[in-house]
């Protein structure tokens, strides 16, 4: 009797992914892309071999490496006290060492133990309250203070290892192509001349995914989305301000803690290191849009003069170092700076398509907030890594954004509404100042009942 025939059954190879491949275009090298484009390169190197060849990134920005000391000087909060701290993005990029390195300040960032977020009264800089919180997921800190240009240089470094970086390069507008294709229309800046005096002309760039990154004032999200949810809101505060420069170092408490200090007259002042002998503040008050119809120049002796003139009046009750900090501003870190925002928007209609297939806003573009809501950084960082995440793991990129809008638009929404919460409870007067300290003070004696 003959034996029964063997079949064997091969199956075919998955599929690769569905951007393998494929190109992808970063627009705007800010903390968001930057994030985003670390995260990708770091997440496709440990996936299998049946992904395909990894996407090809075209990054492209508006400035160049270096932005100066009014765009960069300033320091800003990276926390790690949740899931969604940009702490916890800088280690999942493999950049938390570097970030720490370099933290101006911080609840145990240079190991000590030292420094803090506080809210202080004017008159004795008495501490109303003291937060500290404790670090999230076995991370080292909960908190860092470090400048906007070493979070800057950390991330580029960081790109840097992998992919080029064209700077001068601003997307004006971008178009979705009868072949499915995105446009992007791109014009160099004077800078980015070939050597003889002459820009660049504009050029195009078509992809199969585009990352609007190019910040609060997005060119792309005008384009593509044109209308009320494209324009930036004023949130009803101004803010002026600077880095005063104490060579000898910083007065105390400035030179460890960082916080605010409240007034009960309307107004209220940021203060933070940003190194060893520069503090910013950021004076503020509520004002109408309409208050300021001339921009401040800080190229202008006169206007900067004007300037601290009209800090010190406003912040006449708040005791020293306030006046000394004023006076000891560099004029090209000085600042006036009317308080902005833009509601986070979706990118999955009702129906659960995409209304701009190949595009998605990221950080800023999406959900600028004021300096108030102190969270910007960590949302950009984690707006990144978790786009680049869900790009990974997903089938299509419906899925992804579908996935990614779960994650990002609540805490950008519980982010705005804290900036707006800050920016009335900051310039509160009267009797609802005088119950927000007793709440305050109360809050603060719970935490030391808690040990916190």
């Amino acid at each position: 009797m003959a034996a029964a025939a063997t079949t064997t059954t091969t199956q075919p190879p998955p599929p690769p992914h569905f951007l393998a491949g494929k190109k992808i275009i970063v627009a705007g090298c800010g903390m968001a892309g930057l994030s985003f484009a670390i995260a990708l390169r770091r997440l496709w190197d440990s996936a299998p071999p049946s992904a395909g060849s990894a996407p090809e990134l075209l990054l492209l920005d508006r400035d160049g490496r270096r932005i100066g000391p009014a765009r960069e000087g300033y320091s800003l909060s990276l926390h790690g006290a949740d899931a969604d701290g940009g702490l916890i993005a800088c280690r999942d990029l493999g950049l938390l060492d570097e970030m720490l390195a370099r933290a101006v300040a911080g609840d145990g960032a240079a190991g000590d133990g030292a420094g803090g977020f506080r809210i202080w009264d004017a008159s004795a800089w008495r501490e109303l309250l003291r937060v500290n919180a404790a670090p999230h997921a076995g991370l080292p800190t909960a908190v860092i203070r470090i400048t906007r240009r070493d979070v800057r240089d950390v991330l580029i470094e960081g790109v840097e290892r992998t992919d080029a970086i064209r700077w001068h390069r601003t997307c004006t507008a971008a178009e979705r192509l009868p072949n499915g294709m995105i446009r992007v229309h791109i014009s160099p800046s004077p800078s980015a001349g070939a050597g003889d005096g002459h820009p660049e002309p504009p050029t195009t760039e078509d992809c199969h995914l585009l990352i609007a990154a190019d910040g609060a004032h997005s060119k792309l999200r005008a384009s593509l989305r044109p209308g009320r949810d494209a324009l930036l809101r004023y949130a009803g505060a101004v803010q002026l301000g600077g880095v005063g420069r104490f060579p000898g170092g910083l007065p105390p408490p400035l030179d460890r803690d960082w916080g605010m200090v409240l007034t009960g007259e309307g107004a209220a002042c940021f203060f933070s290191p940003v190194d060893k002998t520069g503090v910013v503040w950021a004076l503020s008050r509520l004002e109408p849009e309409s208050a300021r119809p001339v921009a401040y120049d800080r190229t202008s002796a006169t206007a900067f003069a004007a300037l601290k003139d009209e800090a010190l009046a406003l912040g006449r009750s708040i005791a020293e170092p306030f006046p000394s900090v004023v006076r000891a501003t560099e004029q090209d870190t000085s600042f006036v700076l009317p308080a902005r925002d833009l509601e986070p928007f979706g990118h999955i209609d009702a129906d659960g398509s995409l209304p701009l297939p190949g595009v998605v806003f990221l950080g800023d573009s999406n959900h600028a907030v004021s300096p108030f809501a102190g969270n910007g950084a960590n949302l950009a960082l984690k707006d990144g890594w978790d786009l680049a995440s869900r790009l990974c793991a997903a089938g299509s990129l419906d899925e992804a954004v579908t996935a990614y809008d779960a994650l990002a638009l609540p805490r950008a929404r519980r982010t705005l509404k804290t900036s707006r919460d800050r920016i009335a409870m900051g310039h509160w007067t009267g009797w609802r100042y005088w119950r927000f300290r007793i709440v305050l003070w109360f809050g603060t004696w719970f935490m030391w009942l808690a040990g916190r």
